[in-house]
Order: structure tokens, then C-alpha cells, then sequence
């Protein structure tokens, strides 16, 4: 590794960080500076890791693939939006490292020619008052997310395949998979009415930072402008 310096690079950074000579390691999937010395680099010091059990997370809640709709008043609390960026960084290299690199719903890896990554998706859960808590953080492949997402899926017009995935994975009949879908998004309007309170507690607890999230009042109209993006993706 000679004088290899690990950084904490979020993504939109990474084009200006490698041309201030940071370089990539891919078997760590990390930014690194190649020597000591460049304060060009500095800014983007690695902090230490996060430790690999959040105070207070619950490490068995919510297991296995189901249809996890974020309530409409939630939309845009999610864990990434809500920290600094090189704290995400440090979150999801540590949740994807704990998984051993694989998605902790279907046990596959990342397949680059198949279009599938690893990415980082919350367990909520909903409680008296109105307080939304985040329990655990997980690994999961794009496909999980996608049907874990199944409201975007929908936007996106790839609802088939996610209610597929749901199938393959959970082993349930058809029929029983469409019946998953339409309580989830029961449930989703129901919850949907009320405006939560958000508890970040299992990350603060590991200091990391905390950025406020979009008030209430404006997550509408962000909505709006969300989903019409998406949309514009879609295939």
C-alpha cells in the first residue's frame, strides 16, 4: 500500500478529486491519495469507522423481502438525504462491508454486466405519537430495492419485474405477491396522512451529522418534481 492515504469521497466529488490526484482502488471501492502530502486532498481526510452495530439498531427487524412504502409525508427523510455526504460515504462502505459484500435478502453480489448494485435501504418503523424511527440499515441488490420500492418501480415502468423478483425470492404464488402489494399500499396511504417526527437516534449515537431534512410543507411539491424525473427515466 506504500503511503496510500484512504479518503472519504462523496460521489459528486469524485471527478474533482481525481483531478487533484486521488486515485481509486476498485477491489476497496475507495478514493485513496497515493502519497502523503497533498493538501489538495485534505479535505476529504477519512474520519474513523463507523462502528459495524449502530447504538440501538435492531439488527433482525424487518427481514426479508416485502413492500416497504415510505409514506408520502417521509418522502425525501431518507438516511442519505438526511446526513453530510462523507458521512454517507462512511455509512454505506460500512453496511455493505458488514453484508460481506452481498444483499442480505437474496445473497447475490454486485454484477456490474447485469446492471445490479449494492446499495443501502432503511428499516423504519411507525410509532405513537407520529415518530418515525429508523431500526436498521441493510444491504440490498438493485432488484430488492426496486420491489422493496415498488411505488417507483411503478413510475418507472418496471413493476413487472419487480413483482417478479418478489415471486422468485419469497417463493409465493402470484396472486399472493399482488395481495402483498395492495396492503403495502393500503398501509402507505393510511400512514400517509400523518406527518412524522423523524429519530435518527442509531445515527447520532455513532456521530454522524445530521442534515435537516425538507420541511413538511415543501416535500410535496419536491415529490412532484421527483417522480416527474423518474418518470423521464423510466424504460
Amino acid at each position: 500500500m506504500g503511503d496510500r492515504t484512504w479518503l472519504d469521497v462523496p460521489y459528486q466529488d469524485k471527478d474533482e478529486a481525481k483531478s487533484l490526484g486521488a486515485k481509486w482502488d476498485p477491489g476497496a471501492k475507495r478514493w485513496y491519495a497515493p502519497r502523503a502530502g497533498i493538501a489538495e486532498l485534505d479535505r476529504w481526510a477519512a474520519a474513523p469507522a463507523i462502528p459495524e452495530l449502530l447504538p440501538g439498531e435492531d439488527r433482525g427487524f424487518g427481514s426479508g423481502l416485502f413492500v416497504d412504502l415510505v409514506p408520502s409525508s417521509c418522502w425525501f427523510t431518507n438516511v442519505r438525504s438526511c446526513v453530510d455526504q462523507r458521512d454517507w460515504e462512511r455509512l454505506r462502505r460500512m453496511v455493505v462491508g458488514r453484508a460481506g459484500r452481498t444483499c442480505e435478502i437474496c445473497l447475490r453480489g454486485e454484477d456490474r454486466a447485469g446492471q445490479r448494485w449494492l446499495e443501502v435501504h432503511e428499516r423504519w418503523s411507525y410509532e405513537a405519537p407520529a415518530v418515525q424511527v429508523l431500526r436498521r440499515l441493510i444491504c440490498v441488490c438493485t432488484d430488492c430495492h426496486r420491489t422493496t420500492h415498488f411505488g417507483l418501480a411503478q413510475v418507472k415502468g418496471v413493476a413487472e419485474q419487480a413483482l417478479a423478483h418478489l415471486v422468485a425470492v419469497t417463493g409465493w404464488s402470484e396472486a399472493a405477491a399482488e395481495a402483498h402489494v395492495q396492503e403495502a399500499f393500503a398501509v402507505w396511504q393510511r400512514r400517509s396522512r400523518t406527518t412524522w417526527d423523524l429519530d435518527l437516534g442509531i445515527l447520532t449515537g455513532a456521530g454522524v451529522r445530521i442534515a435537516p431534512p425538507p420541511a413538511a410543507e415543501t416535500r410535496p411539491d419536491a415529490a412532484r418534481a421527483a417522480l416527474g424525473q423518474a418518470r423521464g427515466t423510466g424504460r
